[in-house]
């Protein structure tokens, strides 16, 4: 009995893969042409990976930033409260 409530109704994948196809930059550039949800899947990893990568570079040019600023600066200090916010 419980297995069935935790299913998810074809409606309600549908529903969803909608949604994730809204907010994958190239499921909208396409446009209204809906992809299967096993493509829709695989370009959310990919974009998931690649907002991966450029969050490890923007950290890596912040830490190199960091490293070549005095720590008791004003700019050091408006970085961390930036970062803390």
């Amino acid at each position: 009995m419980s297995s069935r409530r935790s299913r998810i109704s074809e409606e309600e994948i549908n529903e969803l893969v909608s949604k994730l196809q809204s907010l994958l930059p190239e499921a909208r550039r396409r446009g209204n042409n809906r992809a299967s949800a096993t493509k829709l899947l695989k370009e959310t990893c990919s974009y998931i990976k690649s907002l991966h990568r450029e969050v490890d570079d923007l950290s890596d040019r912040l830490s190199d930033l960091m490293a070549g600023m005095d720590n008791d600066s004003a700019q050091a200090e408006i970085i961390r409260s930036l970062l803390q916010s």
